[in-house]
């Protein structure tokens, strides 16, 4: 739902210059409900919107609300279903939602709030979002890896912890690679696949899942070029030392969570040798990398393998901070 949630800040901007809006966010949900905490919506006061709460079950009755000049306070709570704070329409999944309403009147001082909330979600930081009901949202830089947007809640006190959705940058393709992609996307990762050998492109361009991003670049180029924010999962998979090792160079210089090469223990001692003597890497850099990548399940199909490195890149990802 990631870039559901930027195109909802892209319009906010387009919008806020010349007229108020309101920013809604789900912050708990109950039951059956089809939206997550922290996802978005954004609406004018024409009631027009872009993004979802619900699925559709509440927007309705939500933005002509909104045309009634309802929610003017600069953050509110109301909750959709339940009998809670504002039980105006019971949902028909049998679910709850709890939503913060912000209120943003047309101010360059908004139009920087609105900025940094998309910077956080382009993975250009983390953000720690601080809301006193009923006054305007402030932000923090949390100063940390947050592998995904959560809500902690104090009766009138809400913290929105805010960042990127985790992506995963595939270093080239391979059976193993092609089954990593499929389960990444079942586990909500953005996807990367960087691939720019033809003849592998041949082979495997019609397999790779439609959600998928293809980049036809070289992996070490896109990764030099474009960075990988710090809830990016990077993966070399194709036994080709060149393509693996000059990926792994230039991932240990970004702030990636996770960075793994697949390979035997003893071609990954010969690229552990290789890194030190050619790319001069000290103990820091190779302890940053899983290799033999995945978790020692014993798998022996490509689909197991897969699933041994998906396990061990949530297991990161989901580690504690706290």
């Amino acid at each position: 739902m990631q870039s559901l949630d930027l195109s909802v800040l892209h319009q906010a901007l387009q919008w806020l210059p010349a007229q108020p809006i309101w920013i809604c966010t789900v912050l708990a949900t109950y039951g059956s409900s089809p939206r997550p905490p922290g996802a978005m919506l954004v609406a004018n006061a024409q009631g027009k919107c872009v993004g979802s709460l619900s699925g559709g079950c509440i927007e309705e009755d939500f933005l002509a609300r909104i045309i009634k000049g309802e929610y003017s306070e600069p953050s509110q709570l109301v909750r959709y279903g339940g009998d809670g704070l504002n039980s105006y329409v019971s949902l028909p999944c049998g679910g709850q939602l709890d939503i913060l309403v912000e209120y943003l009147p047309s101010t360059p001082q908004n139009v920087s709030y609105l900025n940094q909330l998309a910077a956080a979600l382009e993975g250009h930081e983390a953000l720690e979002k601080r809301v006193t009901l009923p006054e305007p949202a402030t932000f923090l830089p949390t100063g940390h890896y947050i592998s995904s947007t959560h809500v902690q809640r104090d009766n009138a006190q809400i913290s929105l912890f805010i960042a990127a959705a985790p992506r995963l940058l595939i270093a080239g393709m391979s059976s193993v690679a092609l089954f990593c992609a499929e389960f990444a996307l079942a586990l909500g990762f953005e996807v990367l696949v960087c691939e720019n050998r033809p003849d592998v492109l041949e082979n495997f361009r019609t397999q790779i899942p439609a959600s998928a991003q293809l980049i036809e670049q070289f992996p070490a180029n896109y990764i030099e070029r474009s960075g990988c924010h710090a809830n990016t999962a990077v993966v070399a998979l194709t036994h080709d030392p060149r393509m693996d090792d000059l990926t792994l160079m230039e991932a240990v210089l970004t702030p990636a969570f996770y960075i793994g090469a697949m390979g035997s223990r003893k071609n990954s001692q010969n690229r552990r040798q290789r890194l030190v003597k050619i790319a001069e890497f000290s103990e820091a850099d190779l302890d940053r990398i899983k290799a033999p990548i995945g978790l020692p399940i014993h798998s022996k199909t490509p689909a197991e393998i897969a699933l041994a490195v998906m396990a061990d890149i949530v297991k990161s990802k989901n580690k504690p901070l706290f």
